[in-house]
């Protein structure tokens, strides 16, 4: 099982992982990517089994890289790790094939909630 953590600050993707393990998943394969683009070009290298992504980043933006997964044909399992999870972003997240969209702050529960069911 391999999961693409995507997120522009280092410091962010770190916590993330930090809080995968915390949640169990620590028996994974984790990838880092910087940006969208980043994540884009690593999903056709790594062939990770989930890809977490922030929403706001340089280069691609973690939406404009869900939508072009999917329009290159990619069924990768997508979610968001995000700062903001407004009703509409929440909308535009699941409208472009996202399974989930998890707000900060979160906490190990909240990662058990999201991906019990889409990772083993």
């Amino acid at each position: 099982m391999k999961i693409l953590v995507a997120d522009d600050s280092r410091v962010m993707r770190q916590i993330v992982i930090r809080t995968l393990r915390q949640a169990g998943y620590d028996d994974h394969d984790i990838v880092e990517a910087e940006d969208g683009a980043d994540a884009l070009a690593k999903v056709g290298s790594e062939k990770p089994d989930l890809v977490l992504s922030d929403w706001n980043m340089p280069n691609m933006t973690g939406i404009e890289c869900l939508q072009a997964l999917r329009a290159s044909g990619s069924a990768v399992p997508f979610g968001f790790v995000t700062s903001e999870g407004s009703p509409e972003m929440r909308e535009k997240a699941a409208n472009a094939g996202a399974l989930f969209l998890i707000a900060k702050p979160f906490t190990a529960d909240t990662f058990t909630e999201h991906l019990d069911g889409v990772i083993a």
